[in-house]
């Protein structure tokens, strides 16, 4: 049990990557307030723990409706999750963890970034929501909550680091932020590659 709850908490880690987000936002709210900036990563966060906890009690339900079994998902998931890595090893954004030109143009004239693009595509996009389906076993369950718990857990650190983005980014700065991002990108590599063997052993027994 302490062995799983440890690889949910580095795979939660890795793909919400509360170091790596703080760039990004600083990018789409440094020209506010510390009150703006405060208020944005509190809804923002806020939202996207919403729509993971909605996910994490619908999503296997919508699977199973449409014939979904765990093994696909734990292939589909660790492939998603593979393209991920690379994305942060090779510090780049792609539409898995960021957004479209023409939703960062759109994102920057806007006065409330919490829905969009922070809370979601950002914070919960399709990485995180793959990652909650693999750890949203039986809604209800132990094994479920203690899940969730992590989650929340790694969603509060995210939080710390948006409030904390002024500081963060004289400490840091985006080159450190990067190099912390890549090092994450090598572990989330290995655990994506894990759960697509462990997913193509379970379709075979």
């Amino acid at each position: 049990m302490t062995e799983r709850l440890v690889n949910a908490f580095v795979v939660f880690f890795v793909v919400l990557d509360p170091v790596g987000m703080v760039p990004i936002f600083w990018a789409l709210a440094h020209r506010g307030t510390a009150t703006y900036r405060r208020r944005m990563a509190v809804w923002g966060v806020g939202l996207a723990t919403g729509i993971l906890l909605i996910f994490a009690v619908a999503g296997r339900a919508l699977l199973e409706l449409l014939g979904i079994g765990v093994p696909a998902l734990r292939i589909a998931g660790g492939l998603l999750l593979f393209l991920l890595s690379i994305d942060m090893i090779f510090a780049r954004q792609s539409g898995l963890r960021s957004t479209t030109d023409r939703e960062q143009a759109e994102a920057e004239h806007r006065a409330d970034i919490s829905v969009f693009p922070l809370a979601f595509p950002l914070i919960a996009g399709p990485g995180a929501m793959t990652t909650v389906l693999l750890f949203a076993e039986r809604p209800g369950g132990a094994a479920f909550l203690a899940n969730i718990g992590v989650m929340l857990v790694v969603l509060l650190l995210l939080l710390g680091a948006l409030l904390a983005s002024e500081l963060l980014m004289r400490r840091l700065g985006e080159t450190g932020a990067n190099v912390f991002s890549r090092i994450l990108g090598l572990i989330l590599a290995a655990l994506s590659v894990q759960y697509v063997v462990d997913g193509i052993k379970a379709s075979f027994t």
